[in-house]
């Protein structure tokens, strides 16, 4: 550190610890754990729903074994309320629940990887993701900007 950034950083409070502490003397560390709460918060470890969007795209494949395969994999995994496909593009979307953003998001970036073989889905590329809470998703769709409802239920053209 230059002279000038040192003693701006010991005015700050910041040092390198070499002549701020005695020696084999411990500097305490403060953080903020994840998941930590304020006062009145709700519980951060509790499951909530957050809506997945996935869109994936790639090479033209079939749209027949398109469809099967989207419609496989909504047998195995009835989560899915709804997809939409074509040719060379597709759009998952269902209710994920998990603990926060971050764990419903990894879900969904696995779930086309992980799915392709036992579903035959089409070698593709994830392109999109979108992860929003429960309300934030109803709070769009009262004010008539976000994705319509998901119904009907299934694989559908786009």
């Amino acid at each position: 550190m230059g002279e000038a950034g040192g003693s701006a950083a010991r005015a700050a409070g910041v040092t390198d610890g070499s002549a701020a502490r005695a020696a084999g003397e411990e500097r305490a560390l403060t953080s903020v754990a994840a998941g930590d709460r304020f006062e009145g918060e709700e519980p951060r470890d509790l499951p909530r729903l957050w809506h997945v969007t996935l869109s994936v795209s790639g090479e033209e494949a079939p749209l027949k074994e398109v469809r099967r395969a989207l419609e496989q994999l909504a047998h195995d995994h009835p989560f899915l309320l709804t997809s939409r496909y074509a040719n060379d593009h597709a759009e998952i979307r269902y209710w994920e629940e998990a603990r926060d953003l971050h764990d419903a998001a990894a879900v969904a970036l696995r779930l086309w990887g992980e799915h392709r073989q036992t579903a035959g889905l089409p070698p593709w590329e994830i392109v999109g993701l979108e992860v929003i809470d429960r309300q934030t998703y109803h709070q769009r769709i009262a004010e008539g900007y976000g994705p319509p409802p998901a119904t009907p239920v299934g694989a559908h053209p786009f």
